[in-house]
């Protein structure tokens, strides 16, 4: 289980290795591109040979890129669709090229018509997302807080979303945080494990293949999207032990994208208590 973070690629990819390595991330989830703009630029092929290097170097574990906040799969506005797949498409090839685990992204919004409106629309973007950037880069949907209409609160929407693509490519990313806001409860072993029940039955297990790793600075149920560091939130330390002690959770790496103790992103003091529990588990074994 590799311990990892967001961290910025400003100034150029190589530039978030070392921006990892300095919070003791094993593992980073970077941006390709600015996440509130259309505007990309594909990576020089020098830079990309750098970032794979240092990346070894470093013996950093597995990268992931996460799409832009504007793509909408689901929306009504055909320009919009389309735009996103592209968007999506430019990243995953990235991703490809970066030798990187995958691209996670939003499911976002239905805009109102309801999930089951959506569903063949969202699935022929995806899947024109997947063939347009062959390889074996994984896409991955990120489960929502729940609010609104927001797409992939439930298990059952992004299990019905997979299905229907059809890839072995198309996997999951949990969002702790997000889960919780949707009132899956991780702190209590009784819950959890009937989630991660719900999470094989909808989706399958194996599909889970990164964590986003947040506390929660709103209540379970909440449908609030609030991230909070860890331990500082209504989770707490004891429910990320708890979720590091099921085997489920034991080979897939985590993600910290959590505001900071000095508001800076994620820093080397959640690095430490994700690592440090993560001692405890294994001290427990």
């Amino acid at each position: 289980m590799h311990i990892g973070a967001h961290v910025s690629a400003a100034g150029g990819l190589p530039k978030a290795v070392g921006r990892a390595m300095d919070i003791g991330a094993e593992a980073m989830q970077i941006f390709a591109s600015s996440p509130r703009a259309w505007r990309f630029k594909p990576p020089e092929d020098v830079l990309v040979e750098k970032f794979k290097e240092a990346s070894e170097e470093a013996g950093m574990g597995p990268t992931v890129f996460h799409g832009i906040y504007l793509c909408s799969l689901g929306s009504q506005d055909e320009a919009l669709v389309e735009r996103s797949i592209e968007s999506l498409t430019n990243h995953l090839q990235t991703a490809e090229r970066c030798a990187a685990l995958g691209v996670i992204f939003h499911p976002a919004s239905h805009r109102g018509v309801g999930f089951e409106a959506v569903l063949d629309q969202f699935v022929e973007g995806v899947k024109k997302v997947l063939d347009a950037a062959p390889g074996d880069a994984l896409l991955m949907l990120e489960n929502s807080a729940g609010a609104g209409d927001h797409i992939g609160s439930k298990f059952s929407e992004l299990g019905a979303i997979i299905k229907a693509v059809g890839s072995e490519r198309l996997h999951v990313c949990l969002d702790t945080q997000h889960a919780w806001a949707a009132g899956y409860e991780l702190n209590d072993a009784e819950k959890l494990d009937e989630t991660l029940a719900e999470f094989d039955k909808e989706i399958g297990l194996d599909r889970l293949s990164a964590i986003h790793a947040n506390d929660s600075m709103r209540p379970l149920g909440s449908a609030v999207d609030r991230h909070d560091n860890i331990g500082e939130g209504e989770i707490g330390t004891a429910g990320f032990e708890l979720m590091m002690s099921r085997p489920a959770f034991a080979n897939v790496p985590m993600y910290l994208e959590v505001p900071g103790f000095t508001k800076g992103g994620p820093d080397k003091k959640n690095v430490n208590l994700m690592k440090k529990a993560r001692k405890a588990v294994g001290a427990s074994r």
